[in-house]
């Protein structure tokens, strides 16, 4: 096999022409068959074999830069650079990341996970080369759905100005998740159509060097030629868009033709300004199943498909997940209220609102991979007397952070934010944890804050926050939960708290899930408590406990800097309370790729770490928590 004998890029480069074929084979198999047991981003990796082998073929890496917009399609590029032997590993724990790592190899420059970021850091890094003096190519490969976000033309907006050399290689192939949404899909869909002449402007460009003509005559032609665009008819008009922001552009060429890729690659090499060369690939390529529902095949769970055929496998009917119940949710509540409106940025089915879109099609919004848009434009929309609700991830909110503030919470408008993900994310790693959303959203006037301890509680929650005249923020977990504490709710008031179980001496508040933790404790005598609220605390409830309970235990999914157990402390601190708060959560690390579950028991958040540390404390451990003062 030819696969075996890649360890490096260097190997890539003394392959004979007809065994680059058999390795893109190669690579497309062991991508199928590593993704059936594991999951991961499948879909994307196919659709790149051949670009990233010219890639690997016409750079010199490490000392050329290559970098990923959002990175979950380097697998190919980790597979070529000496992680073959632990491709096995990916995703999951202690093993390969299935995104880009500066601390994983010297191959990857800079990591991801986030849309919309490679140009920019791509331009930064080809300033720094410029600086200094050294002369490596940089290249930027970005998906055409990254070019939903604003971050992409700030970058390419400034490079034009800066005209440092580098590549960037628009990924074309229609795709983000689902669908490419707005004007910038159109556009691509017409320049996908009409190929421009490079080979009679690359001529041209050549004439052009070797006339005896000052810098001013030479830029007055290259204007002239861009003008001339506009003239000579459609093919040549849809790349003026790139040539205006002062890029050259090369394309469309076929993303799945190497000689073409290898060729066009050596061209771009070649100028002194920033070129876009705009590649056509299929998502999936390769992989029959892939190719035909690439939305599926995005990312995929780990055993949930069968790699001959592609089949799902489908285990014993279980839970409904949050995203599920969220999307039952939202569509109950517009029935109800005609002011309701669903916002996604390009997550419609991780989201759940896919299911809303059909049956509420003119009140749903997909804005692409646009946070901070989306925010704004819903704060637009509770500004004219709607109910925006914007479902957005809670590692995907963070991008968004100063229309929160500065449109949303300043104005007091009322947006509803839905943070799936909130809390430990599994296998996709740091960039997408959403262990910060309490901190970033606590410390804001006017706003609420609530999680459901379970599926259930989740829509009372979604219609109390519609009743509200001000922005709320709701967060729950990826998947769903264990389903053994289902014991019917209590009717939701605003900023109570709900007493599961009323004892003495040691009280655990648990926010969101966590209630399933302090459930599974399974200690006698003690006080068990659903927050339900972050924001506004039960501040009562709180008082009350110092007459019969010494220890106050913060259980929550989030980090200890700034969540839920900071905003206890600081209110038992600041009221001067008898009372010892133990806080439990995740410190100040980065979460790496594992299970959920290996997550939680990494940082004691499981039933029987919380058991234990209660018993001490009954015991009267000799070493209790420190005094919250």
């Amino acid at each position: 096999m030819v696969i075996e004998h890649i360890d490096s890029p260097a190997d890539v480069k003394r392959l004979k022409r007809e065994e680059i074929d058999v390795l893109a084979s190669e690579i497309r198999e062991l991508l199928v068959t590593t993704c059936a047991v594991n999951g991961g981003h499948l879909a994307p990796n196919l659709g790149v074999v051949e670009l990233t082998l010219a890639l690997h073929r016409v750079l010199d890496l490490p000392t050329d830069k290559l970098v990923w917009d959002v990175s979950h399609q380097t697998y190919v590029h980790k597979i070529l650079t000496g992680r073959r032997d632990r491709f096995g590993t990916i995703r999951k724990g202690g093993g390969l990341s299935g995104f880009a790592m500066r601390s994983e190899s010297p191959y990857d420059p800079f990591g991801a996970g986030h849309a919309s970021t490679s140009v920019a850091s791509a331009l930064g890094m080809a300033l720094a080369r410029d600086l200094v003096g050294s002369d490596e190519t940089v290249v930027a490969v970005l998906g055409d759905g990254a070019l939903t976000g604003g971050l992409a033309y700030e970058a390419l907006n400034n490079a034009g100005a800066l005209r440092s050399p580098f590549i960037v290689i628009l990924n074309d192939n229609e795709m983000s998740i689902a669908p490419n949404v707005g004007s910038i899909a159109a556009y691509l869909s017409v320049l996908r159509t009409k190929p421009f002449a490079n080979f009679v402007r690359r001529t041209g460009k050549e004439m052009l060097k070797r006339l005896p003509l000052g810098t001013a005559a030479k830029r007055a032609i290259e204007g002239a030629e861009i003008g001339a665009m506009h003239f000579i008819g459609p093919s040549e008009k849809t790349a003026v868009i790139f040539e205006e922001l002062g890029f050259r552009y090369i394309g469309p060429v076929d993303g799945h033709n190497y000689d073409v890729l290898v060729d066009a690659l050596q061209t771009a090499k070649d100028f002194d300004r920033p070129v876009l060369l705009h590649v056509r690939t299929i998502k999936g390529k390769g992989y029959e199943p892939a190719e035909r529902d690439s939305r599926m095949f995005h990312g995929i769970g780990a055993n949930a498909f069968e790699p001959k055929n592609g089949g799902k496998k489908t285990g014993p009917p279980g839970r409904p997940k949050f995203s599920d119940v969220f999307a039952d949710a939202m569509i109950a509540v517009a029935e109800k209220d005609p002011r309701v409106v669903g916002i996604t940025a390009a997550m419609p089915d991780g989201t759940g609102l896919a299911k809303f879109a059909k049956r509420f099609p003119e009140r749903y919004f997909d804005v692409g991979i646009a946070e901070a848009h989306a925010v704004c434009f819903a704060a637009g929309m509770a500004s004219s007397g709607l109910r925006p609700v914007c479902a957005i991830y809670s590692t995907f909110l963070q991008r968004a952070y100063d229309q929160i503030v500065h449109d949303v919470v300043v104005q007091n408008l009322p947006v509803i934010f839905c943070m799936d993900r909130a809390g430990f994310v599994g296998d996709d790693g740091p960039t997408h944890m959403g262990l910060y959303d309490i901190a970033y959203l606590r410390t804001l006037p006017n706003m609420t804050l609530m999680a459901p301890r379970n599926e259930a509680e989740l829509q009372p929650m979604l219609e109390h926050a519609l009743s509200l005249n001000a922005p709320a923020g709701i967060r729950y977990p990826r998947g769903s939960t264990s389903g053994k504490h289902d014991e019917p709710l209590a009717p939701l008031v605003h900023g109570k708290a709900e007493v599961l179980r009323w004892g003495r001496e040691v009280a655990i508040l648990a926010y969101g899930t966590s209630v399933d933790i302090a459930l599974d404790a399974d200690v006698d005598g003690i006080t068990v408590i659903n927050a339900r609220f972050a924001k506004p605390l039960d501040e009562a409830l709180l008082l009350e406990l110092e007459r019969d309970h010494a220890y106050v235990i913060t259980l929550e999914e989030h980090s200890l800097a700034g969540g839920f157990g900071s905003a206890v402390a600081e209110f038992v601190s600041d009221r001067g309370l008898n009372l010892r708060v133990e806080r439990m959560g995740v410190p100040s690390v980065l979460v790496h790729h594992d299970s959920q579950d290996k997550q939680r028991a990494l940082f004691g958040l499981t039933g029987e770490a919380l058991g234990a540390r209660v018993r001490q404390i009954c015991a009267h451990d000799k070493t209790p928590a420190p005094v919250a003062r």
